[in-house]
C-alpha cells in the first residue's frame, strides 16, 4: 500500500535511506557528504509530498517530490522549476519485487495533481547511477550527468516527459 508519510516517521524514511545507499557499497566517507541529503526530517516532510510504501504495517519504500516555484541554483547546480523526484529509496531486502516500479507510477499519477494548474511537461530526476536502467525502463530519457555533491563525480539527469501519448509507466 502507498500512502502519505506521517513527519513523525522521518526516523525510519532516513534508516531506509541509508540502508539503500550502502546497498551499493560506496565508500564510507560518501556517506559523510551525504548525510544531511539523506536524512529526513520532520519538516521535510511536512513541506514536501512524501509517500510511503507500506506492507503488513511496516514501511518498506518512500519517495518524495519536491515542487519548484522558480529555478534556484544550488552549488554548481541549476534547478529548473518544475517537479522534482528527490528521493525513491527501497530497503535492499526488498529490491527485485516491483516496489520501486510501482512507487513510480504512483509518483507520475498523482505529479498533475501536484501541479494543480496544468500538466507538468516532466518529471525531473537527479538519479543515482546504479538507477538510470530502471528509469529508462520507466519511460525516462537519460539527459546528461550534472555534478555531484561528492567531488570528481556526476549524477545522472533524467526527464520523465509527460507529453508522450499512450506510454505508461511499469
Amino acid at each position: 500500500m502507498i500512502r502519505k508519510a506521517e513527519p513523525q516517521e522521518q526516523g525510519k524514511l532516513t534508516e531506509i535511506s541509508f540502508a539503500s545507499k550502502k546497498y551499493w557499497d560506496y565508500p564510507s566517507e560518501y556517506f559523510t557528504v551525504w548525510q544531511s541529503e539523506l536524512t529526513i526530517t520532520e519538516d521535510y516532510v511536512k513541506d514536501n509530498n512524501v509517500y510511503v510504501y507500506e506492507r503488513d504495517s511496516l514501511i518498506i519504500a518512500y519517495y518524495s517530490i519536491i515542487k519548484l516555484i522558480n529555478n534556484c541554483r544550488v552549488g554548481e547546480i541549476n534547478f529548473v522549476a518544475g517537479l522534482w523526484l528527490d528521493h525513491m529509496f527501497v530497503l535492499p531486502q526488498f529490491m527485485g519485487e516491483s516496489i520501486g516500479t510501482k512507487m513510480f507510477s504512483h509518483c507520475v499519477s498523482i505529479c498533475p495533481i501536484l501541479a494543480k494548474q496544468h500538466l507538468p511537461a516532466f518529471l525531473h530526476i537527479l538519479a543515482d547511477p546504479n538507477a538510470v536502467d530502471f528509469y529508462i525502463k520507466l519511460g525516462c530519457t537519460f539527459i546528461g550527468e550534472y555534478p555531484s555533491s561528492i567531488h570528481g563525480r556526476t549524477t545522472p539527469y533524467l526527464q520523465y516527459n509527460f507529453n508522450k501519448t499512450g506510454e505508461n509507466p511499469a
